[in-house]
């Protein structure tokens, strides 16, 4: 307990240690949080699935949050459901059946227009299906009918590509022509409340016609979508558990296997040094991003075997050659000496007196190293190389590359992730560099 009070004492001298914990804390409580709340199964189904899950989400839209700024204020994604209790509905008896009337108000608070308006709906009925008849009040008064129609069990009304609405606006498409302010040039949208105004007929007791209007915005979301209208927070989200668990355990696979490999080198010399040695020599002249490109290419493209392939690989790294030296320092110690005198075996002189020395050395070490392994894994995703199933930070950078998100003015789908990449590369180093000089008096007193 001394000792972990001391040395958190000595960190609490450090700011950027505390800033590199935090920012460690934080991508922590993200994953955990993630784990919890979007298990594995449903975030990989999430970002498999179409137009059943994401279709009322727009397409290639920026953040939401971007409307804080004053500069700008445009359209956000707006859904409207008859089953809202704002909204109004009442039932009365006709000849021949009931009458079903629905009103649906939205306010329209933004400087651009939509990107398309669509409307959900879904009739309930055993044979003889409701026929409705939908009208549109705009924010300046007008009154536009958008036609009437029979309901099926479910059916999209996509009022945007509607051909005879748009001939009724003037040419105008239905995204433009119901919010436009018809005296104003250039068209600009009109603020204010805008209605609309379902009449349907019921010819069947227990039957019921329920609807989603949907205001297709620029704007969506805490991360935005993507091209497949995907919201890209899932990504986001997930990119956090995978870039720490990759991470983590190649870097204390890779470092404290190398570590019982120098040490068990040295204790041994003779021709398991030599071996250890040589091996490690051939390794260094091995590219192995190159390697891992050919694996992902024609093997598998599994994180878990591209997380395996980096473990082995860096094994037999150039940490092998560090650790010999300082191992070889340590072999000649005095209580190397007196372990030997009373009989201690050639295994635990290495666990038990060897290694416990340069642990120090190990732990600053590590904890640099994270970061390198986390931008290997989302620089194999960038490359098409990652997991196709997980949604990721470097699978993000991939999707946005193939689509041309820069070129396109995208900016967002490839900014976030990429700052959640510094930021957790930030944090690791931060962390790492004040270790070391915590561990390394030498380098405290620079």
């Amino acid at each position: 307990m001394n000792a972990i009070k001391k040395f958190l004492s000595q960190l609490r001298r450090y700011p950027t240690a505390i800033i590199g914990m935090g920012i460690i804390m934080l991508l922590v409580l993200v994953a955990v949080y993630t784990l919890i709340s979007m298990p594995y199964a449903r975030a990989v189904a999430l970002w498999r699935a179409g137009d059943e899950i994401w279709g009322e989400n727009p397409r290639n839209a920026a953040p939401a949050w971007l409307n804080i700024f004053p500069w700008s204020n445009k359209s956000e994604t707006i859904i409207v459901d008859s089953k809202d209790p704002g909204v109004r509905k009442d039932r009365r008896q006709v000849e021949g059946g009931e009458e079903l009337y629905i009103e649906m108000s939205f306010d329209f608070p933004f400087d651009t227009f939509p990107r398309e308006v669509a409307m959900f709906v879904k009739g309930t009925y055993r044979e003889n299906s409701p026929y409705m008849t939908i009208d549109w009040k705009t924010a300046d008064g007008r009154t536009v009918s958008l036609g009437d129609m029979g309901v099926k069990t479910e059916e999209t009304y996509r009022i945007s590509q509607d051909a005879r609405l748009t001939r009724r606006l003037s040419g105008l498409p239905a995204e433009t022509g119901l919010f436009a302010d018809p005296f104003a040039q250039p068209f600009v949208p009109t603020k204010g409340r805008h209605t609309v105004m379902i009449n349907a007929t019921l010819f069947e007791a227990g039957s019921n016609v329920d609807l989603r209007l949907v205001l297709y915005g620029e704007l969506h979301g805490v991360a935005g979508t993507d091209h497949l209208r995907r919201d890209i927070l899932v990504a986001l989200m997930w990119g956090a558990p995978v870039a720490l668990a990759f991470g983590l355990l190649a870097s204390v696979g890779s470092s404290v296997t190398t570590m019982i490999i120098a040490a068990i080198g040295v204790w041994y010399g003779k021709w398991v040094d030599t071996a250890i040695q040589r091996i490690t020599e051939v390794n260094l002249i091995l590219p192995l991003l190159p390697l891992l490109i050919m694996v992902g290419t024609f093997y598998s493209r599994s994180i878990w075997v591209m997380l395996g392939l980096v473990v082995c690989f860096s094994i037999f790294s150039s940490g092998i050659k560090t650790y010999r030296a300082m191992f070889l320092q340590v072999k000649e110690s005095p209580y190397i000496e007196a372990a030997r005198a009373y009989g201690a075996g050639g295994l635990r002189i290495v666990f038990r007196y060897m290694i416990p020395r340069i642990l120090p050395v190990l732990i600053p070490g590590f904890v640099v190293s994270i970061p390198g392994y986390v931008f290997l894994e989302a620089t194999l995703a960038a490359l098409g190389l990652g997991d196709p199933i997980l949604p990721t930070w470097g699978k993000l950078l991939d999707d946005a590359r193939v689509s041309g998100a820069l070129y396109n003015g995208y900016y967002y789908w490839m900014i976030q992730p990429a700052v959640l990449l510094m930021i957790t590369g930030l944090g690791f180093s931060m962390l790492g560099f004040a270790l070391d000089r915590i561990f390394n008096p030498r380098l405290r007193e620079l």
